[in-house]
């Protein structure tokens, strides 16, 4: 087979690497050219690395689930490219429409078919809120743009920022105890969260999991830092 090609089944797919990093050179010129961006360099450096892992995430659900490896890969590369505009807190909520409404005419210029392109332009659209501002199907393929932006969100990478953005090493004692009692109680209501996918269902049990051990033994630690904890001897 080919670089880049697997089989799924009786199939031979193929990650088209003209189109990803014609995509990938679209999306940094696109940032590049950010005022918003190039004043916030930090910002801008996350997003971009956020962005590939994300895409990555995306390929590893399109060749567990069968679907077009190199259209999962370009819309996941695509979802955030409206972080080019300064949209401030307050239009945060819709980025995922805007990305879409700037995705929509380069994808054209990469010669996909229109009903694909509406597949992935939905898939952006809807990644943020669920919503989209044109009529579309919640497809598996389309859902796999949300989903691989959520699982982002838990690994070990993440732990690490939102502690440090947190302040955490500077709380007092009582405030890293409840700040990690209730982020585990959340991570434990978030453990059965629907995916779009078989596949994304098995990444997120492993990172969920992963998560919720992780806070687990912070918490566990914690307790153990103000007193020798009663039990029985052996």
């Amino acid at each position: 087979m080919p670089p880049g090609a697997h089989l799924h089944g009786t199939e031979v797919f193929t990650v088209n690497y003209d189109l990803v990093r014609r995509t990938e050179a679209y999306l940094i010129q696109k940032f590049d050219g950010s005022g918003y961006l190039n004043a916030h360099p930090e910002a801008k450096a996350y997003r971009l690395e956020h962005t590939y892992r994300v895409a990555n995430l995306g390929r590893e659900i399109a060749r567990r689930e069968g679907f077009d490896e190199t259209e999962t890969v370009i819309a996941c590369l695509l979802h955030d490219v409206s972080y080019c505009e300064d949209f401030g807190e307050d239009g945060w909520i819709e980025h995922g429409r805007r990305a879409a409404k700037i995705a929509r005419p380069f994808l054209r210029e990469l010669s996909l078919p229109e009903d694909r392109i509406a597949d992935i332009c939905y898939g952006i659209a809807i990644h943020v809120d669920d919503k989209a501002d044109f009529p579309g199907e919640r497809t598996p393929f389309a859902l796999s743009v949300g989903d691989a932006d959520n699982l982002d969100r838990f690994d070990a990478y993440r732990i690490h920022e939102t502690l440090y953005h947190d302040g955490f090493l500077d709380l007092p004692y009582e405030e890293k105890l409840a700040l990690t009692e209730k982020r585990l109680a959340r991570l434990r209501e978030l453990r059965d969260m629907e995916m779009g996918t078989q596949a994304a269902k098995e990444i997120w049990k492993e990172r969920i999991g992963f998560y919720i051990s992780f806070y687990e033994r912070l918490l566990s630690q914690l307790k153990s830092s103000r007193r020798v904890e009663e039990g029985t001897s052996a």
